[in-house]
């Protein structure tokens, strides 16, 4: 997601593609929580608050989690992929400063799809979903989405809150993790880990 003003979206009850504040066909929502927790980006090109940080952060397990495969088959796109705005999401306190390219959800219909039928992600890209800075528990589900996904949580002052790491294609379990998020930044899996980003990073958003 490039340039347009940054992540303007309303507070919606329901954000999904892969995301969902309820679930929407399988079963009991339920929470991925690997260790107790302890206890709107701004405009365009300036940084996330950093006066104070989220008090409740989800420490990433030590050992990576099993690697997630592609799925064989994706089901086939009925619309077609719609243009989205672009960003940059920064990690300055990461090894080596990476840096994403990233699509912006920053409506109800765009979060819905979110990054379902796609069939690839480079590397360095990502997508952004957004709720004006409003925070609150979130729950994403992979519905129609063949990508295998790292899921960034992220507070209104910007500090990753926690990470779902590998979370598998296809799949309409929803999983989150038990901290407020105003943001959630999906990579590809494993992207986290290998970068050195853990919860408790501070991220900035261009």
């Amino acid at each position: 997601m490039r340039v347009t003003a940054l992540l303007s979206v309303c507070l919606l009850p329901l954000s999904a593609c892969n995301r969902t504040e309820e679930p929407h066909s399988s079963g009991d929502a339920q929470v991925t929580s690997p260790v107790p927790p302890t206890q709107q980006p701004p405009s365009a090109g300036a940084p996330a608050e950093k006066s104070t940080r989220a008090a409740c952060v989800i420490p990433l397990g030590e050992e990576p989690a099993r690697r997630a495969p592609k799925a064989l088959h994706c089901p086939a796109d009925p619309e077609g992929s719609p243009e989205l705005a672009h960003g940059y999401v920064s990690f300055v306190e990461a090894p080596g400063r990476p840096r994403v390219d990233v699509e912006l959800a920053r409506t109800e219909p765009e979060k819905e799809r979110g990054l379902m039928y796609r069939t690839q992600l480079p590397d360095a890209q990502g997508m952004l979903f957004s709720w004006s800075g409003q925070e609150a528990p979130r729950t994403f589900w992979m519905h129609n989405t063949c990508i295998p996904l790292d899921m960034m949580f992220i507070a209104r002052d910007g500090t990753i809150t926690g990470i779902l790491e590998q979370v598998p294609t296809l799949n309409d379990e929803p999983r989150g993790v038990p901290c407020p998020a105003a943001y959630v930044l999906e990579v590809n899996a494993g992207w986290a880990r290998s970068h050195g980003i853990k919860p408790g990073t501070q991220v900035n958003f261009e």
